[in-house]
């Protein structure tokens, strides 16, 4: 979260530097613990076409501090659980881990208003879990039994709740429906706007541009968030793009880079982004990150990176433990909470897991049901004509 160690013996040095920083905020505390702080990000942000940036000083209370540090940490666990359950055959087909950026949608959703929207691509097990459908129904959504948020029809690619318009399977496809989000937004003039993130493997598709170009001229209220791990499934962004500093890629559109290991830096330039978007149109967001597995579980992620790579970066940077050790100098929280909640998010996944390999499938006749939110006409088309009723039974998480 703060400048990264280059020897151990910068701790204490670096320690006492945060609690000045807190101190001379005006910390204030109470029964010896503090109860909010003030703290400054230490990697600057980036800036493309615009005159000022997102707040550098950010305010911390105790019960954020819990807020974020548990987000975090369930999404890490949920994702463990994932990984092993697809070792063990259970998850079948497709996917994608999101270990190691849990910064970044836990810094985006702090900042994130009733009225807002996110749309993603297909890494987003965490994301489901954020917009409200518990570590179960993420599970289960994974297993394909009927638990699931969307009753073990969409898989790890395809979760949906409110105001999450999921997941999508084609490569940088969410970006222009990002912008047409953005567009019902601005039409129903109910002061949202939305999130379409994409990753850098995607960040090269022409579909990008040309939402870029389309929500410029209408001025939508679109924030569109290149989470750059540094890999396009195995090619690293050096090799796959001629200009790597994708917060400057939209031309007109102005740019933030920010360090997406650190979520109140994530949440500062998410919170600024948003207030820019309702004013002005459209802005592209870097957040510089990075993952720990391979693009997907068929991808053992050492073929084009070393494990020193890998390792090095869960020791000096991981997002997780940064945040956790911040809040512990600063007094924000105790070593006794940390092992509550981590026990609390512990038992719950752990029953999450036994849940979602215990429940059923759906049965056949449940797989054509509400193919459509509001359907027009009463027959669904089968093999060979529209023979098959409609029928709405409204389970879903999205319903």
């Amino acid at each position: 979260m703060f400048r990264t160690l280059s020897r151990v013996s910068e701790l204490p040095i670096i320690v006492k530097q945060l609690q000045k920083n807190a101190a001379q905020a005006g910390a204030s505390k109470s029964n010896n613990y503090a109860t909010e702080a003030t703290i400054s990000v230490n990697r600057p942000f980036k800036l493309h076409r615009l005159d000022e940036g997102p707040a550098t000083e950010v305010k911390l209370t105790k019960d954020e501090a819990l807020k974020y540090y548990t987000q975090m940490q369930t999404i890490r666990r949920l994702e463990t659980a994932a990984g092993n359950l697809y070792k063990e055959k259970i998850i079948r087909g497709f996917c994608h881990l999101y270990s190691g950026q849990e910064a970044c949608a836990v810094g985006m959703k702090a900042a994130m208003r009733d009225v807002d929207n996110i749309i993603s691509a297909y890494r987003v097990h965490g994301w489901t879990y954020l917009m409200g459908v518990s570590p179960s129904g993420v599970l289960a959504e994974l297993t394909g039994v009927q638990g699931g948020c969307a009753r073990g029809k969409g898989g790890s690619m395809h979760m949906y709740a409110p105001n999450f318009y999921g997941g999508n399977g084609i490569v940088g496809a969410q970006v222009p429906l990002g912008a047409g989000v953005g567009l019902a937004c601005k039409y129903k003039g109910n002061g949202g706007m939305c999130l379409a993130l994409y990753g850098d493997g995607a960040a090269n598709q022409g579909q990008v541009f040309e939402a870029y170009n389309m929500a410029y001229l209408w001025k939508l209220p679109v924030i569109f968030v290149c989470e750059n791990n540094n890999y396009g499934m195995g090619t690293s962004s050096e090799r796959a793009s001629c200009n790597t500093d994708y917060y400057t890629r939209g031309d007109a559109l102005p740019g933030i880079w920010v360090d997406g290991m650190d979520v109140l830096a994530v949440r500062s330039a998410t919170e600024f982004a948003i207030n820019y978007v309702n004013t002005h149109g459209p802005l592209v967001l870097e957040t510089n990150t990075y993952r720990y597995s391979g693009h997907s579980m068929s991808d053992p992620g050492t073929s084009y990176r070393t494990r020193e790579e890998i390792q090095e970066v869960r020791q000096k940077r991981d997002p997780i433990t940064s945040f956790k050790e911040l809040c512990i100098e600063l007094g924000l929280i105790t070593t006794d909470e940390v092992k509550a909640i981590d026990l609390k998010v512990r038992k719950e996944v752990d029953e999450a897991t036994a849940f979602a390999k215990s429940d059923s499938e759906l049965g056949v006749s449940h797989l054509w049901t509400d193919v459509y939110s509001n359907n027009l006409e009463p027959k669904l088309r089968g093999i060979i004509a529209y023979d098959i009723d409609h029928i709405q039974e409204r389970k879903g998480v999205n319903h």
